[in-house]
């Protein structure tokens, strides 16, 4: 009898710490599910303001212009990255390099680098992954002595 009841214990609490554990793999995974939709969400917004941007005939090439930038580097060179570079060709605004910690796996018409490579000396940089703006300014600005731009906030000033 005694051990029908260690047995039925034991079960129980085994099943009691296997369902507390699926609750914490849960619970973890809505984190990751809802960080990503924030940074989505954030994407999405700015892409959105681009838009205006581009409806009132405005290209982004008048910013730099404006601010007296030439030559500049471009941080994160997936979709916003490649947006930016397209916009700028044909413009007065020379693209020195691309900067991605993906560098290896991306062709573009411009060369990419990695933030441990040597980073070449330019007017200013824009950062394309806005969600982690300040992390990446914090370390460019180590590594160079120029203005360290956000992508969002530049369409902000349109």
């Amino acid at each position: 009898m005694k051990k029908g009841l260690a047995f039925a214990l034991s079960t129980l609490a085994g099943a009691a710490l296997g369902a507390g554990a699926v609750e914490k793999m849960k619970r973890d995974r809505l984190d990751e599910v809802q960080e990503l939709s924030g940074r989505h969400l954030a994407l999405f917004l700015m892409m959105n303001q681009w838009v205006k941007v581009k409806q009132n005939g405005i290209n982004l090439s008048l910013y730099f212009e404006k601010n007296n930038y030439k030559k500049i580097a471009i941080y994160g060179m997936s979709y916003v990255g490649e947006t930016l570079l397209d916009e700028l060709k044909g413009t007065g605004i020379e693209v020195a390099y691309g900067i991605d910690r993906n560098a290896e796996s991306i062709y573009a018409d411009v060369d990419i680098v990695t933030m441990s490579d040597d980073l070449q000396p330019v007017d200013a940089v824009v950062v394309t992954a806005i969600t982690f703006y300040d992390e990446i300014e914090a370390q460019l600005s180590q590594r160079l002595d120029c203005p360290i731009i956000s992508l969002e906030d530049m369409l902000q000033e349109f």
